[in-house]
């Protein structure tokens, strides 16, 4: 009785163990997407700027190449007049952050007279959504003894994409 009453008692405990444990199990799964990408479709062009002895700036906004002045600088109503213009892929109605450049893009005119621009701007901004077209400007910084000529940047800006 007593063997019994024993091995009654051990079986028990084995199998409050058995039950204490318990598990489950989860599948795990990704979806490849098309990368995003962006590629430059036109370049930004303040166009013909005149300028007095105190410079000033020329500042165009991304929404619609608008332009204006301040100090001693006047608009011609000639040149050419763009916003940066990029097209950006990816997966249709995905959304995108949008990052500008930090600091200033130096632009000459190959004879060692130099302009600034900055202060970037984008539209849309600071996110947009695939199918549309993203516009960047700047403000153009002219000094008070610019020298006549045609300026292009040293160095390309960069603009970056990445989804949300």
């Amino acid at each position: 009785m007593k063997k019994l009453f024993l091995l009654t008692l051990v079986m028990m405990g084995f199998s409050s163990i058995l039950f204490a444990q318990t598990s489950a199990t989860a599948d795990a799964a990704a979806t490849i997407i098309e990368p995003i990408s962006i590629a430059k479709v036109t370049d930004l062009n303040f166009g013909d700027v005149a300028v007095g002895a105190g410079g000033g700036t020329v500042v165009m906004l991304a929404t619609d190449a608008s332009r204006t002045v301040t100090g001693d600088c006047s608009l011609p109503g000639t040149g050419t007049i763009t916003r940066a213009s990029f097209t950006v892929t990816g997966v249709d109605a995905e959304t995108y952050a949008i990052t500008l450049p930090v600091g200033v893009t130096t632009i000459d005119d190959n004879a060692g007279h130099t302009m600034t621009v900055d202060t970037w701007t984008s539209s849309p901004t600071p996110t947009g959504v695939l199918d549309q077209t993203l516009y960047v400007a700047g403000t153009l910084h002219v000094n008070g003894t610019q020298f006549q000529g045609v300026y292009n940047a040293d160095t390309d800006f960069t603009v970056t994409v990445a989804y949300n």
